[in-house]
């Protein structure tokens, strides 16, 4: 009779087969968490770029006697979608340019990640408001109106 000590061949391949399908479904689950957690890290990177935004904006509409000189859109020569913006007269322009989805403060970028922002100008009595869209990635779109302090 032989002995039978050690591991047989068929054993072997058993346990590489359940080493496999455990190691797969530890992959799949845990692309799923990086996968989550690249969306969170997104959406709050654009929160981010929003209050910051939101900061400079409010500080705007908040000095006296600050009125709207112009709200429009520049012709694009390049093909590309044009850029929009609003001037105050305190003299700062806040305009969004699409080619590398940011929006400035005269020259000095704010907020970047933006793939739309529009400006819009609403007069409700005697109150003057501007109502601001700002859109991302993975569906953020945040609508505000800020009422101007006369």
């Amino acid at each position: 009779m032989r002995s039978e000590k050690g591991i047989t061949l068929v054993s072997v391949i058993v346990y590489v087969i359940a080493m496999l399908i455990i190691i797969s479904v530890i992959t799949v689950l845990t692309s799923y968490f990086y996968k989550n957690v690249d969306i969170n890290s997104t959406s709050e990177n654009l929160s981010q770029q929003y209050t910051r935004f939101n900061t400079y904006f409010t500080e705007e509409v908040n000095k006296k006697g600050n009125n709207i000189l112009d709200i429009g859109e520049t012709e694009s020569t390049t093909g590309n979608s044009p850029q929009k913006y609003i001037v105050f007269s305190s003299g700062n322009q806040y305009t969004f340019i699409p080619a590398n989805k940011s929006i400035y403060i005269n020259s000095v970028k704010i907020a970047e990640d933006i793939e739309n922002c529009t400006f819009e100008e609403i007069k409700e009595d005697d109150k003057t408001k501007v109502k601001v869209t700002i859109q991302g990635a993975n569906n953020f779109e945040r609508v505000t109106t800020y009422t101007l302090v006369k």
